[in-house]
Protein backbone atom coordinates (compact mmCIF):
# COMPACT_ATOMS: atom_id res chain seq x y z
CA UNK A 1 0.00 0.00 0.00
CA UNK A 2 1.31 3.74 -0.63
CA UNK A 3 0.03 7.54 0.03
CA UNK A 4 -1.99 8.21 -3.52
CA UNK A 5 -3.18 11.79 -4.65
CA UNK A 6 -7.13 13.01 -4.78
CA UNK A 7 -6.94 11.83 -8.84
CA UNK A 8 -5.82 8.01 -7.96
CA UNK A 9 -8.31 7.22 -5.38
CA UNK A 10 -11.03 8.64 -7.30
CA UNK A 11 -9.79 6.23 -9.85
CA UNK A 12 -9.24 3.43 -7.75
CA UNK A 13 -12.64 3.65 -6.36
CA UNK A 14 -14.24 4.26 -9.68
CA UNK A 15 -12.14 1.02 -10.62
CA UNK A 16 -13.92 -1.37 -8.02
CA UNK A 17 -10.83 -1.00 -5.01
CA UNK A 18 -10.94 0.09 -1.63
CA UNK A 19 -8.89 3.47 -0.50
CA UNK A 20 -8.23 4.91 2.83
CA UNK A 21 -9.58 8.34 3.06
CA UNK A 22 -9.79 11.06 5.32
CA UNK A 23 -12.71 12.22 7.13
CA UNK A 24 -13.98 14.70 9.57
CA UNK A 25 -13.53 12.71 12.50
CA UNK A 26 -10.80 10.17 11.55
CA UNK A 27 -9.21 7.91 8.66
CA UNK A 28 -11.72 5.89 6.98
CA UNK A 29 -11.81 2.92 4.69
CA UNK A 30 -14.10 3.29 1.75
CA UNK A 31 -15.38 2.18 -1.56
CA UNK A 32 -18.33 2.55 -3.88
CA UNK A 33 -22.05 2.07 -2.42
CA UNK A 34 -22.81 1.19 -6.11
CA UNK A 35 -20.25 -1.45 -6.45
CA UNK A 36 -21.41 -4.37 -4.29
CA UNK A 37 -18.19 -6.32 -4.79
CA UNK A 38 -16.08 -3.51 -3.69
CA UNK A 39 -17.88 -3.15 -0.68
CA UNK A 40 -17.95 -6.96 -0.07
CA UNK A 41 -14.06 -6.47 -0.43
CA UNK A 42 -14.52 -3.66 2.25
CA UNK A 43 -16.04 -5.91 5.08
CA UNK A 44 -12.88 -8.45 4.07
CA UNK A 45 -10.30 -6.13 4.64
CA UNK A 46 -11.42 -5.11 7.99
CA UNK A 47 -12.17 -8.45 9.05
CA UNK A 48 -15.81 -7.13 9.82
CA UNK A 49 -18.96 -9.08 10.37
CA UNK A 50 -21.24 -9.03 7.71
CA UNK A 51 -24.33 -7.96 9.97
CA UNK A 52 -22.79 -4.55 11.40
CA UNK A 53 -24.02 -2.10 9.17
CA UNK A 54 -21.36 0.32 7.07
CA UNK A 55 -22.32 3.65 7.12
CA UNK A 56 -22.78 5.52 4.15
CA UNK A 57 -21.00 9.16 3.09
CA UNK A 58 -22.40 11.57 0.86
CA UNK A 59 -21.67 14.97 -0.63
CA UNK A 60 -24.97 16.69 -1.08
CA UNK A 61 -29.04 16.55 -0.59
CA UNK A 62 -28.75 15.21 -4.47
CA UNK A 63 -27.20 12.41 -4.23
CA UNK A 64 -29.25 10.97 -0.81
CA UNK A 65 -32.46 12.01 -3.31
CA UNK A 66 -30.62 9.31 -5.63
CA UNK A 67 -30.48 6.70 -3.31
CA UNK A 68 -34.05 6.72 -3.04
CA UNK A 69 -34.16 6.53 0.91
CA UNK A 70 -36.92 7.83 3.38
CA UNK A 71 -36.09 11.12 3.76
CA UNK A 72 -39.07 12.35 6.13
CA UNK A 73 -38.97 15.96 7.17
CA UNK A 74 -37.01 15.02 10.48
CA UNK A 75 -34.36 14.19 8.52
CA UNK A 76 -34.40 17.14 6.27
CA UNK A 77 -34.55 19.22 9.90
CA UNK A 78 -31.52 17.58 10.96
CA UNK A 79 -29.58 17.66 7.39
CA UNK A 80 -30.25 21.57 7.56
CA UNK A 81 -28.77 21.92 11.04
CA UNK A 82 -26.22 19.71 11.00
CA UNK A 83 -24.78 18.50 7.90
CA UNK A 84 -21.78 18.86 6.74
CA UNK A 85 -20.63 17.00 10.05
CA UNK A 86 -20.33 14.39 12.74
CA UNK A 87 -24.61 13.45 12.54
CA UNK A 88 -25.05 9.96 10.88
CA UNK A 89 -28.43 9.85 10.09
CA UNK A 90 -30.70 6.18 9.86
CA UNK A 91 -33.38 6.43 7.38
CA UNK A 92 -35.60 3.27 5.66
CA UNK A 93 -33.72 2.39 2.42
CA UNK A 94 -34.43 -0.44 -0.29
CA UNK A 95 -33.57 -3.71 1.12
CA UNK A 96 -31.33 -4.11 -1.85
CA UNK A 97 -29.05 -1.41 -0.94
CA UNK A 98 -29.17 -1.61 2.81
CA UNK A 99 -28.47 -5.22 2.70
CA UNK A 100 -25.33 -4.60 0.67
CA UNK A 101 -23.86 -2.08 3.40
CA UNK A 102 -25.00 -4.91 6.17
CA UNK A 103 -28.26 -4.11 7.41
CA UNK A 104 -32.26 -4.97 6.43
CA UNK A 105 -34.07 -1.93 5.29
CA UNK A 106 -32.25 1.09 6.64
CA UNK A 107 -29.34 3.52 5.41
CA UNK A 108 -27.19 5.68 7.88
CA UNK A 109 -25.68 8.68 6.19
CA UNK A 110 -23.58 11.64 6.15
CA UNK A 111 -21.69 14.18 5.03
CA UNK A 112 -18.90 15.10 6.67
CA UNK A 113 -16.94 18.42 7.19
CA UNK A 114 -14.05 17.40 5.20
CA UNK A 115 -13.31 19.45 1.95
CA UNK A 116 -11.03 16.19 0.18
CA UNK A 117 -13.48 14.05 1.33
CA UNK A 118 -16.47 15.75 -0.61
CA UNK A 119 -14.32 16.45 -3.45
CA UNK A 120 -13.90 12.39 -3.82
CA UNK A 121 -17.29 11.86 -3.33
CA UNK A 122 -18.47 14.73 -5.80
CA UNK A 123 -16.58 12.57 -9.03
CA UNK A 124 -17.71 9.04 -7.07
CA UNK A 125 -20.26 9.05 -5.81
CA UNK A 126 -21.76 8.44 -2.33
CA UNK A 127 -19.68 6.23 -0.40
CA UNK A 128 -19.78 2.98 2.14
CA UNK A 129 -17.29 3.47 4.80
CA UNK A 130 -15.93 2.57 8.27
CA UNK A 131 -13.51 3.38 10.50
CA UNK A 132 -9.46 2.59 9.35
CA UNK A 133 -8.64 -0.34 11.46
CA UNK A 134 -9.31 -4.32 12.34
CA UNK A 135 -12.65 -4.73 13.48
CA UNK A 136 -12.69 -3.77 17.66
CA UNK A 137 -9.37 -2.02 17.24
CA UNK A 138 -8.55 1.96 17.98
CA UNK A 139 -8.91 3.58 14.53
CA UNK A 140 -6.09 5.31 12.26
CA UNK A 141 -5.80 9.21 12.73
CA UNK A 142 -3.36 9.31 10.35
CA UNK A 143 -1.75 8.24 7.23
CA UNK A 144 1.16 7.23 8.56
CA UNK A 145 -0.70 4.96 11.13
CA UNK A 146 -2.73 3.31 8.41
CA UNK A 147 0.89 2.42 6.31
CA UNK A 148 2.12 0.90 9.62
CA UNK A 149 -0.59 -1.66 9.87
CA UNK A 150 -1.31 -5.21 8.26
CA UNK A 151 -4.29 -5.01 7.99
CA UNK A 152 -4.51 -2.75 5.38
CA UNK A 153 -2.41 -4.23 3.27
CA UNK A 154 -5.32 -5.15 0.57
CA UNK A 155 -5.77 -1.40 0.42
CA UNK A 156 -5.29 0.33 -2.70
CA UNK A 157 -3.55 3.02 -1.18
CA UNK A 158 -4.38 5.92 1.44
CA UNK A 159 -5.03 9.33 0.73
CA UNK A 160 -2.94 11.72 3.45
CA UNK A 161 -4.59 14.51 4.28
CA UNK A 162 -3.02 15.36 7.75
CA UNK A 163 -4.13 14.26 10.84
CA UNK A 164 -7.81 13.41 11.40
CA UNK A 165 -8.67 13.33 14.78
CA UNK A 166 -12.04 14.42 15.08
CA UNK A 167 -15.16 13.86 17.98
CA UNK A 168 -17.24 10.33 16.58
CA UNK A 169 -19.90 11.07 14.82
CA UNK A 170 -23.45 10.69 16.72
CA UNK A 171 -25.82 8.45 15.14
CA UNK A 172 -29.66 8.87 14.97
CA UNK A 173 -32.42 6.50 13.94
CA UNK A 174 -35.46 7.90 12.59
CA UNK A 175 -38.63 5.94 13.17
CA UNK A 176 -42.42 5.96 12.58
CA UNK A 177 -42.85 7.24 16.35
CA UNK A 178 -39.67 9.93 16.44
CA UNK A 179 -36.07 9.32 17.11
CA UNK A 180 -33.37 7.46 19.26
CA UNK A 181 -29.81 7.84 19.51
CA UNK A 182 -28.01 4.85 18.48
CA UNK A 183 -24.37 6.01 19.47
CA UNK A 184 -23.49 9.25 21.52
CA UNK A 185 -21.10 11.36 19.96
CA UNK A 186 -20.05 14.47 18.49
CA UNK A 187 -23.68 16.27 19.01
CA UNK A 188 -25.23 15.91 21.93
CA UNK A 189 -28.38 14.61 22.35
CA UNK A 190 -30.03 18.24 23.57
CA UNK A 191 -28.62 19.52 20.21
CA UNK A 192 -31.01 17.58 18.32
CA UNK A 193 -33.98 16.97 20.74
CA UNK A 194 -33.65 21.44 19.91
CA UNK A 195 -34.61 20.07 16.50
CA UNK A 196 -36.68 16.84 16.96
CA UNK A 197 -38.07 16.98 20.41
CA UNK A 198 -37.31 14.64 22.93
CA UNK A 199 -36.08 11.42 21.99
CA UNK A 200 -38.87 8.61 21.74
CA UNK A 201 -38.75 6.19 25.29
CA UNK A 202 -39.59 3.19 22.69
Amino acid sequence: MRRVSLREAADALNDGLVVVVPTDTVYGVAARLVDPGAVAQLFSVKSRPPDVALPVLVSSLAQVASLGVEWSDDAQRLAERFWPGALTIIVGADPEVATRVGATNTLGLRWARHDVTQSLIDECGPLAVTSANEHGRPPCTSADEVLATRWAAPVEGVLDAGRCDGAVSSVVELTGRGWRLRRAGAVAVAEVASVLGPESST
